[in-house]
């Protein structure tokens, strides 16, 4: 049975004691693939040492995190654009827009985000999306941006059934992880409704902990309890879930 996680910070400052042990832990249940989402150019050495350590299991992405947008965002774009140039990734991400800390940089996340979708239509790669507390901003940028040229994954879908379908419509898969494990949160009430050819798994570790290690650091491992609260869901088996949704994986990034 091969699973994919298709969102997770493995690179992350909370794996440094035993990051091989947790890549090796989930390889051992069959998370055979891991797609690693960009945050800024402080994080790009560890991404490429990641990917050098475990070359046959780590695909990379390269992007702006919304939250990283700053008053230096143009400089950061043009180390996203710099990097397409010199290596191969997978996926423009995670990019987006975030107004859960701060609006402040609204319409510089606004920029980032419009600039990088274009950014991955020209070098043909599918986009990662962040979006909290900002579907209609995500919506509109999408709106003036839709087209065949454009694809990817809405990661850690959170919206309503509507928002879903929306989604869904601009050649969006839903990124699901540990949320949907969660008493209050509600898209386990609507997914299954969503036929499984529009989702992929992720767990977006270290954050975001299924049940029952909610609060915990999450790892690649967990994504099982994701797979299998799926298969609930839709009442099918873990094994149709994790086929189904590699699959999905597979159309998106080309891999």
């Amino acid at each position: 049975m091969m699973i994919t996680d298709t969102h997770t910070h493995l690179y992350s400052e909370a794996f440094d004691e035993d990051r091989s042990i947790i890549i090796q832990n989930a390889i051992d249940i069959g998370v055979g693939r891991f797609f690693i989402p960009a945050i800024d150019s402080t994080y790009t050495q560890r991404m490429l040492d990641l990917e050098k350590d475990f070359p046959k299991h780590v695909y990379l992405m390269t992007g702006l995190h919304p939250t990283h947008v700053k008053e230096n965002f143009r400089e950061e774009l043009s180390h996203v654009e710099e990097m397409l140039t010199t290596h191969k990734f997978y996926a423009i991400g995670e990019i987006g827009i975030d107004l859960y800390w701060d609006k402040k940089y609204l319409k510089k996340q606004q920029i980032a985000f419009k600039s990088q979708i274009q950014l991955a239509k020209k070098n043909k790669l599918p986009i990662v999306i962040h979006c909290r507390d900002a579907f209609d901003e995500v919506f509109e940028i999408l709106e003036e941006e839709k087209g065949e040229d454009l694809r990817g994954i809405f990661h850690c879908f959170t919206g309503t059934y509507e928002q879903a379908q929306k989604a869904i419509s601009y050649n969006m898969k839903l990124g699901i992880g540990g949320v949907v494990t969660f008493k209050n949160g509600k898209i386990d009430t609507f997914l299954k409704e969503i036929a499984l050819k529009h989702i992929v798994l992720e767990t977006d570790s270290p954050y975001l902990a299924p049940i029952p290690y909610r609060g915990k650091r999450n790892e690649s491992s967990y994504i099982v309890n994701v797979l299998e609260k799926l298969a609930d869901i839709h009442q099918i088996s873990n094994e149709q879930v994790a086929l189904v949704t590699t699959k999905n994986s597979v159309d998106v990034f080309g891999i």
